[in-house]
């Protein structure tokens, strides 16, 4: 078969392919669309790959008509040795568009529609994000929990607010402008029986981790009620998908650094749930979410005496350190210090002699750990020395290699 020769500039600098879509950057250098738009919105660079010069991401991708439609036409001239006619690209979608569809709202297809726009490209994020559609999802889904009904169309409405990326500095004021958002997901969340309910529930969550991250945090976080982690519970309880459980423990532990919110965290029986998580092994990430939370309501009184009627609390806590990463030791050292200090009875002291937590803080003393950890581990040991130094579970020759008794 006949070699055949492509021209050098149908050829993406990038891709290495002939160009479908070919752009013009401000650069001066031309790309195919899908290859530029992923370097620069996927990849999150900000240099033009060839000239090397800086290339923002807002800046505009000029269409190559006159370059598209010589490469269409070599294609053609080229048919017979099997070379494929590159079809003309759609045109791009803009905000007037944008704007009829959402005078059709009432319609399901039409939120469906929005959905596979944000999905096609970051050009149709971007116009969707100009067009306001973030804005009209919201005040959609507010409206669902004024009527107290779901409506066709929830799903995506969440779904679109994922895909397309609200700036951080929008997110106060768009919070502040429709102040009922909490309550219509934390409505969502309680809601039973709904088509596609893990989807739509765990699409919920993402946006309020969104919401507590990027939105005005005080202000979002100082109005939560308790009926809010009444539902974060069950959400735990019962189980999402493996990203919307994420969520969850993101949103817990952001509430978790407000004393108020503590108080109603242990008294919906967040602690239990989340001894529970971690007993069940997950992943490192999620370890990390758990441990810290405990930390947060471990401050309070009443949150380290419900992780201590958890019978697998101390041992699960103290497992845990030197096992999954220095994030997760930290907390968990600190957890058993506040329980030792605060809450350390007898009996407490005893199981933590049982489960092994002073041969663990012993082994954190050798371990190639932070000072100020190991400062704390020796605190406790040193701290109620006088209870478990006879204890055969004691590890003796360990603590004295490093103070004497």
């Amino acid at each position: 078969m006949e070699e055949i020769e492509v021209p050098q500039y149908f050829i993406c600098p990038i891709s290495l392919q002939i160009m479908r879509d070919p752009v013009t950057a401000i650069t001066g250098i031309t790309y195919d669309r899908e290859s530029i738009e992923q370097w620069l919105f996927n990849n999150n660079n900000t240099t033009c790959p060839v000239s090397k010069q800086l290339l923002p991401r807002d800046s505009d991708l000029t269409p190559n008509h006159t370059l598209r439609r010589l490469i269409q036409a070599w294609c053609t001239q080229n048919a017979s040795l099997g070379i494929l006619r590159i079809p003309t690209p759609k045109p791009p979608l803009d905000t007037l568009q944008v704007l009829k569809l959402l005078k059709h709202l009432h319609h399901h297809k039409t939120f469906v529609q929005l959905e596979l726009l944000a999905l096609e490209n970051h050009r149709n994020k971007k116009c969707l994000l100009e067009a306001e559609v973030p804005r009209a999802m919201i005040i959609f889904i507010i409206n669902c929990y004024t009527i107290n009904q779901i409506q066709k169309g929830l799903q995506e409405a969440l779904s679109i607010l994922q895909f397309v990326k609200i700036p951080k500095k929008d997110w106060p004021l768009l919070v502040k402008d429709h102040d009922q958002i909490m309550d219509s997901l934390t409505w969502i969340l309680c809601r039973e029986g709904m088509e596609n309910s893990v989807a739509v529930k765990s699409h919920a969550l993402l946006l309020l981790k969104k919401i507590i991250n990027k939105g005005n945090t005080c202000h979002v976080l100082e109005r939560l009620k308790p009926e809010f982690f009444e539902t974060m519970v069950r959400i735990l309880r019962h189980g999402v998908t493996q990203q919307g459980m994420s969520a969850a423990l993101h949103v817990l532990l952001s509430a978790s650094s407000s004393t108020r919110n503590r108080i109603m965290m242990v008294e919906a029986g967040v602690v239990h749930e989340v001894v529970e998580i971690e007993l069940g092994a997950p992943e490192k990430r999620v370890t990390e979410l758990t441990l810290a939370i405990l930390f947060h309501l471990c401050c309070c009184a009443n949150g380290r005496a419900k992780f201590l009627s958890h019978e697998g609390a101390i041992a699960v806590v103290t497992e845990r350190i030197l096992k999954v990463s220095a994030a997760v030791d930290d907390r968990a050292v600190f957890v058993l210090a506040m329980v030792a200090k605060f809450s350390g009875t007898k009996v407490v002291l005893q199981e933590m002699l049982k489960v092994g937590s002073m041969a663990k803080l012993c082994m954190v003393l050798q371990a190639d750990r932070a000072k100020y950890l190991k400062d704390k581990a020796m605190e406790i040991l040193k701290e109620h020395s006088e209870v478990w130094s006879d204890s055969p579970c004691f590890p003796r020759s360990s603590f004295c290699a490093y103070v004497p008794y």
